[in-house]
């Protein structure tokens, strides 16, 4: 009832599960994700158990391959089930029990897997799985081009409901504290792969890194000209409109330099 991608980006040290769904808050049940330790999709009549078990497992050690022969060894139900494991090294396995709802299957690359089930037929998983291959960009824009790509391809045969978007990379959540770089969950929406693209473009205007090569220098005209569009917000400093915007994880901590970003979004907003 299910199709989803477990991937990495070894060069950004990222790792991720994008999954959509006629059903809802699929995000809340199929994506397992730890940063430098590997991600898992679990699905059909989810074994949920197989989330964290499977990533202590990667964590030990144990290939994606180890992992899946593992967990499904020891369950008695896994032949409703379907699960995608991508470990620390890129290494993908997935496996479809014999008693998954048609069609269902998966296969497998560098660097990801991808599976499905309850689908409009094969051309799902090939699309979800070709897209990704080829797609460039970020790991984000690639997992969600290839989740549209697979509902473009006929998709959950019953139709659409949640969709979700988790990426772990270490140090890369908010503040640097945590691995959680994206957690976007669309719970029940008409058209949810959409709306987790407009979900994804809000979180990187909020909390996306410009270079700092790129920031420009706040002085001369573009201070006055910041200073004023402050006041007409009614704000004392950009410090203060950036927190009440959200936008605290972009600001140069000097204040010398201002994140384009950050400007575009002030001359917006007092336009």
């Amino acid at each position: 009832m299910t199709f989803s991608l477990a991937a990495c980006d070894l060069d950004a040290r990222q790792w991720g599960v994008a999954v959509a769904s006629k059903f809802p808050s699929v995000g809340a049940v199929v994506p397992w994700v730890r940063g430098d330790v590997g991600a898992v999709a679990t699905q059909a009549y989810a074994n949920v158990s197989y989330g964290p078990d499977g990533l202590d497992r990667l964590a030990a050690g144990e290939s994606a391959e180890a992992v899946v022969a593992a967990l499904t060894a020891a369950d008695d139900g896994r032949a409703e089930r379907q699960l995608g494991v991508v470990d620390a090294g890129g290494g993908s396995a997935t496996f479809t029990g014999t008693g998954c709802t048609s069609w269902a299957g998966g296969r497998t690359g560098r660097n990801y897997a991808a599976q499905g089930n309850v689908l409009a037929g094969p051309a799902v998983v090939d699309a979800l799985a070709e897209t990704f291959e080829q797609a460039d960009g970020s790991l984000a824009a690639r997992m969600l081009a290839a989740l549209q790509a697979a509902d473009d391809a006929g998709g959950d045969s019953r139709g659409r409901q949640g969709a979700a978007l988790i990426i772990r990379q270490t140090g890369g959540g908010y503040g640097g504290n945590n691995d959680i770089l994206f957690d976007l969950r669309v719970d029940d929406h008409p058209t949810p792969i959409p709306e987790l693209e407009r979900l994804l473009a809000i979180h990187l205007l909020l909390f996306g890194k410009t270079p700092a090569a790129e920031f420009l220098p706040l002085d001369g005209e573009l201070k006055d000209e910041v200073a004023g569009r402050l006041a007409a917000a009614g704000r004392t400093s950009l410090a203060d409109w950036a927190g009440v915007e959200n936008l605290e994880e972009r600001l140069d901590p000097t204040g010398a330099t201002i994140d384009p970003e950050v400007l575009a979004v002030l001359r917006w907003q007092t336009r």
